[in-house]
């Protein structure tokens, strides 16, 4: 009785956690940071940031999307022009849209 009642949670959680991932997918990352930043990592942006958005990652920086307020301060200030909103992505950048959603 106790492992069909398990089971049963378990399931509920799993379908819950696949439409999260599938709801959190599919939200627009307010800025996203681009190859130029790898191997570079000026950290620039890290420090104009009012709400500390921007963590850095093996080779390069990410926004988090769910702190950034999208001021847009981070943007300007980096020297190798590697951050976009998301709908300005250059084509040849489109992977990093995913792999700065996938950070977090």
């Amino acid at each position: 009785m106790l492992t069909s009642q398990f089971l049963l949670i378990l399931s509920v959680v799993q379908s819950a956690m696949f439409v999260y991932n599938e709801r959190r997918q599919k939200e627009k990352m307010p800025f996203v940071i681009t190859s130029p930043c790898e191997s570079e990592k000026n950290a620039s942006c890290t420090e104009v940031c009012p709400v500390d958005c921007i963590e850095e990652g093996k080779d390069m920086f990410f926004i988090d999307p769910e702190v950034c307020i999208e001021c847009g301060a981070c943007e300007p200030v980096c020297p190798v022009e590697a951050i976009y909103d998301e709908e300005e992505v250059p084509e040849n950048e489109q992977a990093y849209i995913e792999l700065n959603r996938s950070f977090f």
